[in-house]
């Protein structure tokens, strides 16, 4: 079943097509991947799709209570609070904050949603029942820290976190808004080999949740071990789609990105 797709997806920018016609599934408690060289309308997809940006033409649909919604041109922030997150291609981490505020920001992101949740009920709330969702939220944060071993630097200024650290913090921030679907924008990017093998580990414990997972990357070994399911854009067009072997054969695919392997 599929928990989020696309029909015809167009973006314009004046007289270049960044993303042309495209056709996206997301199979709902899968991994499913988008890859393509540099300038393949990859991230712009994603923007479309995640509400940073809005397409030209075309349909975004998430499955909402058994039904397609038609989510297309919906503000981020709605978005987010129907369930679906993601990161950064570059880091958006509140540098200046520590670890659990970081994370404790994620988690006010379904505040509102109910008639007894909104900023103004809370501000006239008694101060007994403050407290109780202080304690709350608290372990919420407390709970995400632990599941990517960041409880230990939970007082930690986010900007003198490790890079690999900095990256799994971000991607605890958007799980602590408690999605269904999570975009991840070239997650191992500047990672070293360790702390590859890590976010490895980490995305399938994420799907492992029963979090949908949707990811760009460039670490082809990444990908192909991680992915049930790979989209290849290349110049804003749909080249190919399936599974990792379907795709590490499909002639296109090798020729646009891939590349052939040395005969010895």
């Amino acid at each position: 079943m599929n928990l989020l797709y696309t029909e015809g997806l167009t973006r314009e920018f004046g007289g270049i097509i960044a993303v042309s016609n495209v056709d996206f599934e997301v199979e709902e408690g899968l991994i499913t991947g988008l890859i393509g060289p540099n300038g393949a309308g990859k991230t712009t997809c994603f923007n479309n799709m995640t509400g940073l940006d809005t397409p030209t033409k075309g349909k975004v649909f998430f499955k909402v209570n058994g039904e397609d919604k038609d989510i297309t041109g919906w503000p981020a922030y709605k978005i987010c609070r129907l369930g679906i997150a993601r990161t950064f291609q570059n880091i958006r981490l509140f540098k200046e904050l520590t670890v659990g505020e970081n994370i404790m920001v994620g988690c006010h992101f379904k505040t509102g949603k109910s008639p007894f949740s909104g900023r103004f009920t809370n501000a006239i709330r008694s101060y007994v029942r403050m407290k109780d969702e202080t304690e709350e939220l608290y372990e919420r944060t407390r709970k995400w820290m632990e599941f990517f071993n960041l409880a230990q630097f939970e007082y930690e200024t986010a900007k003198n976190l490790p890079y690999g650290q900095q990256r799994e913090l971000e991607i605890a921030r958007a799980m602590a808004s408690d999605p269904k679907l999570l975009f991840l924008d070239e997650p191992a990017a500047g990672m070293n080999p360790n702390e590859t093998e890590d976010l490895m580990k980490t995305i399938l414990r994420i799907r492992d949740l029963g979090v949908t997972v949707v990811l760009i990357e460039h670490d082809m070994r990444l990908v192909m071990q991680i992915c049930d399911n790979i989209t290849v854009l290349n110049y804003g067009q749909k080249i190919a789609c399936g599974t990792p072997n379907d795709i590490k054969h499909d002639p296109q695919v090798i020729e646009a990105y891939l590349g052939k392997e040395d005969e010895e």
